[in-house]
């Protein structure tokens, strides 16, 4: 059974930092670009971040460069998302993701396996 089990959310005022983590079970960890997107009220799910493991090949929304870092622990099938100097803006559920696509922008219709969201608030 392929999961991808999110954690890390919470309420941080602007300007704080929070960790996402994503533990994948059930596939090949390696084959899949694994990452996060985020979906705010009224708005489209949009890619913020992927790392595939196996090319090396790291991808940021233009929004997020800068202030969100994307790593994987390979022994453990986890990815994480460090995000700092967090913005109002980036109030959102953040789902994590698997694709085979390793392109840019991160196209959801593309995505193979989602996990449940994670509800990341950030207020002014």
């Amino acid at each position: 059974e392929v999961q991808l089990q999110a954690s890390g959310g919470g309420l941080v005022q602007a300007g704080g930092s929070l960790r996402l983590s994503c533990v994948a079970s059930g596939f090949t960890f390696d084959d899949y670009a694994i990452g996060w997107f985020r979906q705010a009220p009224g708005k489209e799910r949009e890619g913020v971040s992927y790392i595939s493991s196996s090319s090396g090949r790291i991808f940021y929304a233009d929004s997020v460069k800068g202030r969100f870092t994307i790593s994987s622990d390979n022994a453990k099938n986890t990815v994480y998302l460090q995000m700092n100097s967090l913005k109002p803006e980036d109030t959102a559920v953040y789902y994590c993701a698997a694709s085979r696509f390793f392109g840019r922008p991160w196209y959801k219709d593309l995505v193979d396996y989602w996990g449940q969201g994670t509800l990341v608030t950030v207020s002014s």
